[in-house]
């Protein structure tokens, strides 16, 4: 009878080896034109840093997305609304708006430092580049707060107004934080993922000259 039972595990073991060795054999890239490429292509443009791995439109696709985008909305004014109401405050129609993005809790954002001296000074240091790039304020939103404990006192979050920074700049889940900075016409330019405080301000001097 033991035997019979060994047998049986050593059984499943193969097959459950079998079957993951099926699906990954399943598995199917795309580059950010959405045309299939190796696995070996795919792992090289995604070192190069510029581009983001997002899901396909199936659980066995795998595609890639480039950090940066660039665009214009059509009507600003209706986003500033919003976020007025979700700030309590008024945004100056004449300056950029500077957009933190947090879409949830992920492995990136989780493991991210926790030290509260850190996190308060990094975001003074945002804050204060940036009202001597443009005299404005990073307005911080989040899709969902779970994971946002640690910014408890230090940094103001707020819900994303009916899902418009979402539905507008950040379709997808991309890992960490993003960021999106919009000119006074509209036009604005969003990072997917993980950044620097720099690359805000080197963003924001950008649309604002």
């Amino acid at each position: 009878m033991k035997k019979i039972v060994q047998i049986f595990i050593f059984g499943i073991l193969v097959c459950s080896c079998s079957s993951t060795k099926v699906e990954q054999k399943k598995l199917k890239y795309y580059n950010e034109n959405g045309i299939e490429i190796s696995r070996p292509e795919f792992n090289e443009i995604l070192s190069t840093n510029n581009f983001l791995e997002i899901p396909g439109d199936s659980v066995n696709e795998k595609r890639l997305i480039y950090r940066e985008n660039r665009g214009i909305i059509a009507d600003r004014s209706i986003l500033e609304s919003l976020l007025e109401t979700e700030i309590g405050k008024e945004i100056d129609s004449n300056k950029p708006i500077v957009i933190i993005y947090y879409p949830g809790k992920d492995r990136c954002n989780s493991r991210s430092s926790s030290d509260r001296n850190w996190i308060k000074n990094w975001h003074n240091e945002l804050k204060n580049g940036l009202n001597q790039i443009a005299k404005v304020d990073p307005i911080f939103i989040y899709k969902d707060n779970n994971g946002l404990d640690k910014y408890s006192g230090i940094v103001n979050w707020k819900k994303d107004p009916e899902g418009i920074i979402e539905n507008h700049f950040f379709k997808h889940h991309y890992p960490c934080l993003s960021f999106v900075v919009i000119s006074k016409e509209g036009k604005y330019i969003s990072f997917f993922g993980e950044f620097s405080k720099e690359h805000v301000w080197e963003t924001t001097q950008l649309i604002y000259e």
